[in-house]
């Protein structure tokens, strides 16, 4: 079957994950980790992408970003993949691809919905048991946008700077918002989306996204298509 033509239409949030192939570690040490974010830095500035919050975890990655030039993520994650390939092989003494393919991805509603994908990525590590705190984790964005710590990286979102009208009540008011849990719907939700190219968000949003692309954003109704019995006598 054809994959499905990726549509990421240029300032709106994304939500992407990349995952390595066959679940194999894609980050070994410190280094891994310290080169891949050098480098992530270096790309959004070429390609023009903000990236609001990540989260590198050993065999995959989350991002939120928002693309300001159409193609620029593509372009940013295949320049980031092909730089990391050859580090990461050289450094470990082995050949071969490190990626299980093209990213995921999917669109993210900004209002009700965005800063529950922030919550999403940065409470990864405690929902996979890597840490009992967020704050313990040293490889995402959680001590940015929760903590304060400055950042050349990290830019953050109209809705973030929503929380707030200094940097010091932001952060507090985003710890606070982490604090609650997602629910299980919510996890399900961008996880679906993610894996299948969908978008989150009201339903009014999605009709939206698919007027100005064409493409579609919300998943096929279970079920044959009404009249199709009809049709088939036909």
């Amino acid at each position: 079957m054809a994959r499905l033509k990726r549509v990421l239409p240029i300032n709106y949030a994304i939500h992407v994950l990349i995952r390595s192939n066959n679940r194999q570690a894609c980050f070994n040490s410190s280094v891994d980790y310290s080169v891949y974010l050098w480098w992530l830095r270096e790309y959004s500035e070429k390609y023009l992408v903000d990236i609001h919050a990540w989260v590198l975890l050993e065999n995959h990655i989350h991002l939120l970003c928002t693309q300001k030039v159409e193609g620029g993520l593509s372009r940013m994650i295949q320049a980031i993949g092909r730089q990391y390939v050859r580090f990461f092989n050289q450094q470990n003494k082995r050949t071969g691809t490190l990626w299980e393919g093209r990213f995921r991805s999917c669109i993210v509603q900004s209002e009700n919905y965005l800063l529950e994908v922030y919550k999403y990525i940065e409470m990864n590590p405690v929902r996979l048991e890597l840490t009992g705190q967020a704050s313990e984790y040293k490889w995402s964005s959680y001590l940015i946008n929760a903590n304060g710590k400055s950042s050349a990286l990290c830019k953050p979102h109209d809705q973030y700077l929503s929380l707030g009208d200094t940097k010091e009540e932001r952060s507090e008011n985003y710890r606070l918002f982490c604090k609650g849990k997602n629910s299980e719907e919510t996890i399900n939700e961008i996880r679906k989306s993610t894996n299948k190219g969908l978008a989150i968000g009201e339903e009014t949003f999605k009709v939206s996204i698919e007027k100005q692309t064409g493409y579609r954003f919300r998943p096929l109704k279970k079920g044959r298509p009404i009249g199709w019995r009809k049709n088939k006598n036909l």
